[in-house]
């Protein structure tokens, strides 16, 4: 013990440098080859290395001259059996940060990816006229109402959601819960809203999306299955007939800043009103 602890105190700055970088390498390298059949045969080869050292140890020659043979044979079956995965990961060195993106870069990618699965998938059940109900969770917790549904936990995907809400299927009749930036759930019940003074034109998933967002601070997406038509519930109050950029906006901003979503919406229906007047003359 103390050879080592004499040994951690002749260590210099450029030792530490010289460990991180080699650390970081094998890091990068394990990334790349993890769930890949190349990640199998470097498990095999590290198992080969270690029974060699074994056998040397325990003066097994026979068995040691064929285990060093054999990974002397098997670093070059590395190199010709796998060269398209080397090839591809001499690219991804060439092509990215060493370092990777940081913490933040990555969370606006991923934030800005599952909105547009969001988004694509609400326009495509639009034009399908597909009913829909999807709830964007945010600070408050939704887990009773969770529980109502099938839990699912799945990664945020246009196909899935689209898939989630064709007609007859298992999961369709119901709304899907998004937060923490994945799919909780599916087929999960929602309260119905008390407000006596909606629009007898409303159906139950309106009604549901209101009640929700009566309850919750959820932004909620909802589309028409008799018009294809898009709305958002937020606050217990309803913005319809969304058009895509005006969704994505919405969703892009939810959790940034509360006014100005209020601004998009409020922006949208002047439009929609203009454009309404200009159709009328």
């Amino acid at each position: 013990m103390g050879v080592i602890i004499e040994q951690f105190k002749l260590m210099t700055i450029t030792d530490l440098i010289d460990i991180a970088i080699v650390a970081l390498v094998f890091y990068k390298g394990l990334s790349l080859i993890k769930e890949t059949r190349a990640e199998q045969l470097v498990k095999g080869l590290v198992l080969i290395f270690i029974f060699d050292k074994i056998s040397y140890a325990a003066q097994l020659y026979t068995i040691n001259w064929i285990l060093t043979n054999m990974l002397s044979v098997g670093v070059i079956a590395v190199l010709i059996v796998f060269q398209p995965e080397l090839r591809r990961g001499l690219e991804y060195f060439g092509r990215t940060k060493f370092f990777g993106k940081s913490f933040k870069e990555a969370r606006t990618d991923k934030i800005n990816e599952m909105v547009e699965e969001i988004v694509e998938a609400t326009a495509s059940l639009s034009r399908q006229q597909i009913g829909a109900i999807m709830v964007l969770g945010r600070k408050t917790g939704l887990n009773e109402f969770i529980e109502t549904g099938t839990y699912i936990d799945g990664v945020v995907s246009s196909s899935l959601l689209i898939n989630i809400f064709i007609p007859n299927t298992p999961l369709h009749d119901g709304a899907v819960i998004i937060k923490d930036g994945s799919i909780k759930a599916a087929a999960c019940y929602l309260p119905l809203t008390d407000n006596k003074n909606l629009n007898k034109e409303l159906g139950t998933r309106h009604r549901a999306a209101l009640g929700i967002s009566e309850r919750s601070d959820a932004l909620v997406i909802v589309v028409s299955e008799e018009t294809g038509s898009i709305s958002i519930a937020e606050n217990g109050e309803l913005r319809r007939h969304l058009d895509k950029q005006t969704l994505r906006d919405i969703i892009m901003n939810m959790d940034k800043d509360k006014d100005r979503v209020v601004s998009l919406l409020d922006r949208w229906r002047d439009r929609n009103e203009k454009k309404e007047e200009e159709e009328s003359d």
